[in-house]
């Protein structure tokens, strides 16, 4: 059933990550685009803002394609984190636990599960390394 569960996560959180990463690359589903993500990210002391508008959105992507697809899992949660944790010191932890303030108890799930599916790779149900 372990596989089962890790199929779970995967998708759920790979599903997530593709949307959130449509959003900031081609402005689908009323998000701001690359060019929209990069000025948020100026100012929040991001230099050089774009370069740094290109990794983020493209890591979201890419690594939720990943997710969804079982390919590369270790890799793109590892990446997924590095990303969340960015967004948690630079966004949400000054802001508290609680969502409804804008803190960072999504961010924390979010790890969380990036941390599993580090530890424990795509399961049976991935394609690739195991």
């Amino acid at each position: 059933m372990i596989d089962w569960a890790l199929l779970i996560l995967r998708l759920t959180l790979g599903v997530i990550f593709v949307g959130h990463g449509l959003q900031v690359c081609f402005g689908m589903f009323g998000g701001p685009n690359v060019s929209g993500f990069s000025k948020m990210l100026s100012g929040l002391g991001f230099k050089p803002a774009l370069l740094w508008a290109y990794v983020g959105a493209y890591t979201e992507l890419i690594g939720g394609l990943c997710l969804i697809s079982g390919f590369m899992v270790r890799v793109a949660a590892f990446f997924i984190l590095v990303f969340i944790i960015v967004a948690t010191f630079k966004v949400h932890l000054s802001k508290g636990l609680f969502i409804t303030n804008g803190g960072f108890e999504y961010n924390l799930l979010i790890a969380a599960v990036c941390l599993a599916l580090m530890i424990t790779g795509a399961g049976k149900f991935g394609i690739g390394p195991k």
